[in-house]
């Protein structure tokens, strides 16, 4: 009987081992699925999340950036600016900013006055006070001959400004600007910096008309992006992406 009982204790002692691994197996495997999650969380910090500010100044101006890790000899800083439909938003969720960055360059994407969190200003409805307006924006940010990258509806404020201190920029990328018919060949032959024009084979409206205009500029050469419409950089980012970096490296 002894015998019995204590045979019984045992299997009663091996089916409560039994709950219990069932009861933290489960746990174990949740938490060893975990990890890679952990690590996901790692690398997304390491690419970097866009911070924001505002540039002081009166109005103040929106921007954010991705802080490159570290900063290349030689590499210029990069301006983002945005077309009618877009914030700087944009080039943060195209991966743009981030991408520079990884690449050691300082990328800087604004909101243009009246568009998303940059407050509106009178003085921008003339040229000469868009230029203005990009000469404190560089001044705010402590930008030095950046690269100026002008989508669109921008081509308002970049125009102006690239004709009229184009020194100071180290290189122009128009997108398929807007207002490139007010200027006069003669105008554009006076500017030396280094272009790229820039625009999909899709833009059968604007890029043309900007094409025709902007190759009277001495140091340009042109990309176009097959398949790619008038926010080229939406349609074919890769593509786009691998312009711009080229035309960045060739940069002295």
């Amino acid at each position: 009987m002894l015998l019995v009982r204590s045979r019984l204790g045992l299997l009663l002692l091996g089916a409560l081992l039994t709950f219990l691994l069932y009861l933290l197996l489960p746990a174990a495997r949740h938490g060893q699925r975990s990890r890679p999650d952990e690590g996901q969380r790692g690398r997304r910090a390491a690419n970097g999340t866009a911070r924001t500010g505002m540039a002081a100044g009166e109005p103040p101006i929106f921007y954010r950036e991705v802080p490159a890790g570290t900063a290349g000899p030689g590499r210029p800083d990069v301006l983002f600016l945005h077309g009618q439909a877009f914030t700087s938003k944009r080039w943060e969720a195209l991966g743009t900013l981030a991408l520079l960055a990884g690449e050691g360059y300082r990328a800087v994407a604004i909101d243009l006055p009246g568009y998303g969190d940059s407050p509106p200003v009178e003085t921008v409805v003339t040229a000469q006070g868009r230029v203005a307006f990009l000469d404190r924006v560089l001044q705010e940010l402590g930008m030095r001959r950046p690269v100026l990258v002008s989508p669109s509806m921008s081509g308002r404020f970049s125009l102006p400004f690239l004709l009229e201190q184009g020194d100071r920029l180290s290189g122009f990328v128009p997108i398929a600007p807007v207002g490139t018919k007010d200027y006069t060949a003669e105008q554009y032959r006076r500017v030396q910096t280094p272009t790229l024009i820039l625009y999909g084979d899709r833009d059968t409206g604007l890029a043309p008309q900007a094409l025709q205009n902007l190759q009277h500029l001495p140091e340009h050469h042109v990309v176009v992006l097959p398949g790619a419409g008038h926010a080229c950089y939406l349609d074919k980012p890769e593509d786009f992406h691998r312009a711009l970096l080229g035309f960045l490296r060739q940069l002295k």
